[in-house]
């Protein structure tokens, strides 16, 4: 059994996607039309036919209490594995990324969060 695929919700689809693959750098596998709105994923340059990311839209009634629930509270929706933080987080920085939290060692990690502009906090993380 593999990941296939998994979301973020988002309250502005083409926003998100301008966000994940403009500033984050993820590129965008699959765009297809579905009324108002789109089956939108986007993959990792490294993994092009790795595990999807879909910017799922936030419309249903439940997901914009959950969303801010989980952003109060500080929670990531999504966490994205990096090679070199500091680098990651000096580049996206420059680019005008809110960090909620600096990238903090703890211990076999190091981790920062972002936000990602369209409802969420993500969290990336270096593996020592």
């Amino acid at each position: 059994m593999q990941i296939y695929l998994t979301n973020v919700f988002v309250d502005d689809q083409a926003k998100a996607l301008a966000f994940y693959t403009d500033v984050l750098g993820f590129r965008k596998k699959e765009d297809v039309p579905l009324g108002e709105d789109r089956w939108l994923t986007v993959v990792s340059p490294d993994q092009p036919e790795g595990p999807e990311l879909l910017l799922e839209p936030s419309g249903h009634p439940v997901v914009r209490p959950y969303q801010e629930g989980l952003v109060a509270d500080g929670i990531p929706a999504a966490s994205f594995a990096v090679d070199d933080l500091a680098a990651e987080a000096a580049r996206l920085t420059a680019l005008g990324v809110t960090f909620t939290q600096e990238p903090t060692d703890l211990g076999p990690i190091v981790m920062a969060v972002l936000d990602d502009t369209c409802g969420n906090l993500i969290q990336l993380v270096q593996r020592k």
